[in-house]
């Protein structure tokens, strides 16, 4: 006689079972290996963001080195360049659903090209990153522009982390 709890436990092994040789084959290479990253800006957002460019290009190009992580590899021969195109931080950091306002977001945008060892373009990747105005902390603190655009420029680095993923 089949019992509850073999009847039960039947689906469950056969599911676990078919799932071995998936855990048993090795891992694709997620992406080929970056040797450098270069941060760059278009004349617009240097002459706009001046004295904050450094700070967003400092945290981007620390950002990817961390999640890169092994795909960051000097001598690999391959340039990541990635282009500022474009910032705009609302000018309410603020708001949102429960004020009746809508969301306010701030925005990077940007493009990541992958160059090869002879400077030919590998792949290129336009990427516009979105944060909520909001989310860096309270409006009246003196460093809430900082951390909003740190905080775009990280979301920018994972997006980049993403599409070099494939």
């Amino acid at each position: 006689m089949t019992t509850r709890r073999r009847f039960l436990a039947l689906p469950l092994g056969a599911a676990a079972l078919s799932l071995v040789p998936l855990a048993a084959t090795p891992a694709a290479a997620q992406s080929a290996p970056v040797g450098s990253v270069r941060i760059e800006a278009t004349p617009s957002v240097i002459s706009a963001w001046g004295p904050h460019l450094p700070m967003v290009a400092a945290e981007l190009q620390g950002t990817l080195a961390e999640i890169l992580g092994p795909a960051l590899q000097p001598r690999s021969g391959t340039r990541l360049v990635v282009t500022i195109s474009s910032i705009w931080l609302n000018g309410f950091a603020g708001g949102g659903i429960w004020s009746g306002t809508g969301g306010s977001n701030d925005y990077l945008e940007s493009t990541a090209t992958l160059y090869d060892r002879s400077g030919r373009p590998i792949a290129s990747y336009p990427i516009r990153s979105t944060e909520s105005s909001g989310g860096a902390g309270a409006w009246y603190l003196q460093d809430v522009d900082q951390r909003r655009l740190k905080a775009l420029a990280r979301n920018n680095a994972w997006w980049i982390k993403r599409y070099l993923a494939g």
